[in-house]
């Protein structure tokens, strides 16, 4: 097990992949596997009040705690054999992504009111709220690589100009949670 790895199984991290039929002629890091999941993690995934469109996978964790939330895809353990699968393409998507750390356009603190072109965006772990605007073409692709956890309160994220939810990354170093919050893209 690599450092990578290790890191994952110990923080309990909970990647929800928040697809929109992920297009892998467009996507700026293919997901591969992953793809076919909205919601996929690695030890446990709690769901409280919320909506999940597609499927959700753990892998090799099982836990999965649904409070009060309305899923439409596979749930676990239907969905876990193919978690496994999932969550190797997942590490990989992951390290492409922080590869490109080195290439950021602007280091952000508060995304509130902003109208971001494409590009790679390095985000600190405040708690975001407010509106995002991304505009773009559609095959503009945004990354945002998270210094800790991706966190939001009341955050929308809004597409314009023709840009695709697909093409947008959230790479958070740890847990990823939206509360009142309408987030686009893969997290």
């Amino acid at each position: 097990m690599n450092d990578l790895q290790k890191y994952f199984s110990k923080s309990l991290l909970a990647t929800a992949a928040l697809l929109v039929g992920a297009s892998p002629a467009l996507a700026q890091v293919s997901l591969g596997a992953a793809s076919g999941f909205s919601v996929l993690a690695v030890t446990a995934v709690t769901c409280t009040a919320s909506a999940v469109t597609g499927d959700v996978g753990i892998s090799p964790g099982t836990a999965l705690t649904n409070t009060g939330c309305t899923i439409t895809g596979a749930t676990p353990p239907a969905s876990n054999v193919s978690a496994v699968d999932a969550h190797i393409a997942f590490l990989s998507a992951y390290a492409a992504l922080w590869a490109q750390s080195r290439a950021c356009t602007q280091t952000l603190s508060s995304l509130d009111g902003l109208n971001l072109p494409p590009g790679v965006y390095c985000v600190d772990a405040v708690a975001k709220t407010g509106l995002l605007t991304l505009t773009g073409p559609v095959d503009g692709v945004w990354t945002f690589l998270v210094t800790g956890a991706l966190t939001g309160t009341n955050f929308s994220v809004a597409m314009a100009g023709g840009g695709q939810p697909y093409n947008v990354f959230w790479a958070p170093t740890a847990a990823a949670t939206m509360t009142n919050s309408a987030l686009k893209g893969n997290v």
